[in-house]
């Protein structure tokens, strides 16, 4: 029987780009761009982006742990942004765009430690890991014109630039946990 959430809260820069990596993974029956970890109630995107409410852009992932566990899913969020750098992924600067990892449970919150510490002395980055590992509380859906925002955006200069190389390096190391296409 599982014993964590089949919900995960994670926060890696820029909501959009977190959103259409996980969408694209199998197992991943839910991905919602928001905001969480700060202070105020409801917070609209202008508020978080001024800093002035402590919320990260983050994602709330539902996923079936028999397809996708919560490892593989931190592997990849770990392989898809940079976990060193303080408040900032590439251009987008602001603790809004801090790294973090909100856990469900107990479970989920000693795997992510487990996983830190295991990075960190595998080193496998150049600098120590930032991402912090912070109890969830509560999670604001985003508005709507951010939802499935690359699905819906994928000529705009943003998805170019920024989206479609995580994509590109999700394909070449993570294949096997492609949603199978339609046919």
């Amino acid at each position: 029987m599982n014993t964590f959430s089949t919900l995960t809260t994670l926060a890696s820069g820029c909501f959009w780009c977190t959103e259409a990596v996980f969408k694209n993974l199998g197992g991943i029956n839910k991905v919602t761009p928001g905001y969480t970890g700060g202070q105020k109630d409801y917070p609209t995107y202008e508020e978080v982006c001024a800093g002035t409410t402590g919320h990260a852009e983050a994602v709330q992932i539902e996923f079936d742990p028999r397809i996708i566990s919560y490892e593989q899913i931190l592997k990849i969020f770990f392989a898809t942004h940079n976990p060193t750098t303080p408040n900032q992924q590439g251009n987008d600067v602001g603790t809004q765009y801090r790294s973090v990892i909100f856990f469900h449970s107990e479970k989920q919150k000693q795997i992510a430690q487990k996983m830190i510490k295991e990075i960190e002395e595998d080193k496998l980055f150049s600098g120590p890991v930032v991402t912090t590992v912070e109890s969830f509380e509560k999670f604001y859906t985003a508005e709507e014109y951010h939802q499935n925002y690359f699905d819906r955006n994928p000529e705009s200069g943003y998805c170019q630039a920024v989206i479609n190389p995580k994509l590109a390096k999700l394909r070449q190391e993570y294949l096997g946990l492609l949603k199978k296409l339609k046919s």
